[in-house]
């Protein structure tokens, strides 16, 4: 982003980005308990006021170089978690998840053999470049979704697919997937946005912003 501090703590709306996060997941009273990963170093949490989140919300400084390393750390870190629970891991980075795509989630999850992730079908024409930034093939969309979080799958078996899965895994599922398991697909939405380039904090702003009008 090269917009100063680490980017989960950029302002969004008056807040950080990292606490519409947080808030969206404190919304649900079946999500129990909020684990937040940081940075050992991390100095930039401490200087923010969560007290109003209570007691369900818990900074783990074990973060590692990559997002399978940060992830697996969280997992070996939280107290009081069993194999058996369900466990979702949600980017700092999507500060605008949506009630009800996550309430989709759970619902059709938590009944789930494997696990599963929010995602969105692919509705644009996706094109293949090469180096040059030239097309070389149309890729068929057919079948194609979009990736989001969180992703939700049971700790013990998160813990085995990151394992043997490396750093190199981009997210949870493709971890799991690599065990030979099809995690669910549930359908998400849109407006749950991954913030990656600084015109995305004012797309952010606005979805935030349309969000608290309708309620």
């Amino acid at each position: 982003m090269g917009l100063g501090p680490p980017k989960q703590y950029l302002p969004v709306g008056g807040r950080p980005m990292l606490r519409h996060a947080i808030d969206a997941l404190l919304a649900s009273p079946r999500i129990e308990k909020i684990f937040v990963v940081i940075a050992a170093g991390d100095s930039e949490w401490s200087r923010h006021d969560w007290s109003s989140a209570g007691s369900r919300v818990e900074a783990l400084p074990c973060g590692g170089a990559t997002r399978a390393e940060s992830v697996r750390n969280g997992l070996r870190m939280a107290p009081g978690l069993g194999d058996d629970d369900w466990v979702l891991v949600h980017d700092a980075a999507r500060p605008c998840l949506p009630a009800r795509a996550l309430e989709r989630l759970l619902e059709a999850v938590a009944g789930d053999a494997v696990g599963g992730l929010l995602g969105v079908r692919v509705a644009d024409t996706l094109k293949r470049g090469d180096a040059e930034d030239r097309v070389v093939a149309t890729v068929p969309r057919s079948g194609l979704w979009q990736a989001q979080t969180p992703q939700m799958f049971r700790r013990g078996l998160l813990l085995r697919a990151l394992d043997q899965a490396g750093a190199d895994v981009t997210d949870e599922a493709g971890a799991v997937e690599a065990l030979g398991l099809r995690p669910r697909l549930v359908p998400g939405d849109p407006r749950n946005v991954k913030i990656t380039f600084p015109e995305d904090l004012d797309l952010a702003e606005t979805i935030l912003a349309a969000a608290e009008h309708a309620a």
